[in-house]
């Protein structure tokens, strides 16, 4: 069998199982590679994290705190804001190009022997989680790996792990196409990444949500850590990279810790990781010291996120693509930011609920520009401008500029050109957008796609 040469053609064939069409749900491919790795995955100990926001910036804490505490941690996420390698971390850094290609050759036999069999190809996404158990169990060897679903929870292929930990930052509105149309069947999909007696932490509030948690935990007799009921947080100042807050949990309270990321939801996400840090300390013996801690919340950093990439002009990403998304977006810019005027851009996946999106953002904006991401399943930006004109006549807000403009890297000069000093530009949406956007203020280069 041919052997790939370089990360970059091993990375290119991975990329090539992108599901154009419909994703194919189901544990059954996973199950059967696994088997012919002689199961890695039982080598880990997991901290499974899902939710419909949040995920990133919570598995970015738990890595930056376990890290800093003198743990080997490996980290996998999705999807990556500038380059493949960014799925798989270990202590922070990317996986190395040799340890991809390593891996993915390693692999591949497995993927093909699956891909021959009435089970079918397995999909990009399945092959990245494959890659990840292999090199983590195999190469890297980490204490343990702070692992992030892609798509809902029960069918995801992240699912093949037994954490030792499950987390579920909230559920909202998102992947409705493949996870259902209600927060309940939503909520369902994601509590079944709870495993029978392992400990859960959550942040989920709905009264109905919070039922379908409590009843998945009960029934698999798992502990339920709920924020608001056995762990609380306060507030006692927010600016801007700067927010602190007291956390009680269930085994201690912690007076005062202070955190760089911006946005109110930030506290909850950082509670939820201190949360299930208390309990690894309680049931896994975890040495995890104060003054560490410390250091680790102020230091946790997600890219994309309420992110200023520029200073003049001040320019602001957010990969906020869901009504949830932007309602935090919508509230980080009245509270956190100051002023004159807010020109916002942004670009859109085609199956994402563009109107409850709006219904936070264009309130607040004085200049709205819609372009296109770089990606085949994007949504039309005159189609956008539609739907946003709409919106803005149904508020009766007539001062609004709707600009429409496809090009992106046009996009972004025309916004840079209208941002004074004083003013803030923002970027958001979709994360194939953004990821585009950082890569060229920071690099002057695109990103590599993919999820």
């Amino acid at each position: 069998m041919s052997q790939f040469e370089s990360a970059r053609e091993a990375v290119d064939w991975v990329t090539r199982f992108i599901p154009t069409v419909g994703i194919k749900p189901g544990l059954k491919r996973m199950e059967r590679i696994m088997e012919l790795l002689e199961h890695p995955e039982r080598r880990l100990k997991f901290i499974h994290v899902a939710g419909t926001n949040g995920k990133g910036s919570v598995c970015a804490y738990l890595t930056e705190i376990m890290k800093t505490c003198g743990y080997h941690v490996g980290t996998f996420t999705s999807p990556y804001i500038e380059k493949y390698n960014e799925r798989i971390r270990i202590n922070g850094e990317n996986i190395s190009d040799e340890d991809l290609l390593a891996t993915i050759n390693k692999i591949k036999p497995a993927i093909d022997a699956v891909a021959a069999t009435e089970l079918g190809q397995p999909s990009m996404f399945e092959i990245s989680t494959v890659i990840a158990i292999e090199y983590f169990a195999r190469e890297a060897c980490p204490d343990y790996v702070v692992w992030e679903t892609g798509l809902g929870g029960r069918l995801d292929s992240t699912n093949i792990v037994t954490p030792v930990i499950s987390v579920i930052t909230n559920i909202g509105h998102d992947h409705m196409d493949v996870l259902g149309d209600s927060l309940e069947q939503i909520a369902a999909e994601k509590a079944g990444i709870i495993k029978s007696g392992v400990p859960v932490v959550s942040a989920v509030e709905q009264p109905e949500v919070i039922r379908v948690i409590e009843e998945t935990a009960k029934a698999k007799k798992s502990t339920l850590y709920l924020l608001g009921r056995e762990f609380h947080f306060e507030t006692l100042s927010s600016q801007e990279n700067d927010q602190r807050f007291r956390f009680q949990g269930t085994f201690r309270n912690v007076p005062e810790l202070s955190i760089s990321m911006n946005g109110a939801h930030q506290l909850k996400n950082a509670s939820v990781a201190l949360m299930t840090i208390e309990v690894l300390r309680q049931y896994y013996a975890l040495i995890v010291e104060d003054e560490d801690l410390q250091k680790a919340m102020k230091e946790a950093f997600w890219p994309g996120r309420l992110e200023l990439v520029s200073r003049e002009p001040r320019i602001l990403i957010d990969g906020a693509h869901n009504p949830e998304g932007a309602e935090v977006l919508a509230g980080a810019l009245k509270d956190t930011f100051s002023y004159t005027k807010l020109h916002f851009m942004m670009g859109m996946l085609g199956n994402k609920n563009h109107t409850g999106y709006f219904r936070h953002i264009l309130p607040i904006v004085d200049t709205l520009i819609l372009t296109e991401p770089d990606w085949h399943k994007k949504a039309q930006a005159a189609e956008l401008a539609g739907l946003a004109r709409t919106l803005l006549a149904e508020i009766g807000r007539t001062d609004v500029e709707v600009i429409v403009e496809p090009d992106w890297k046009t996009a972004l000069e025309l916004l840079k050109r209208r941002t004074a000093q004083d003013d803030l530009a923002v970027v958001s949406g979709t994360l194939y957008l953004i990821g585009d956007v950082r890569s060229w203020i920071n690099h002057q280069t695109d990103s590599e796609k993919g999820w």
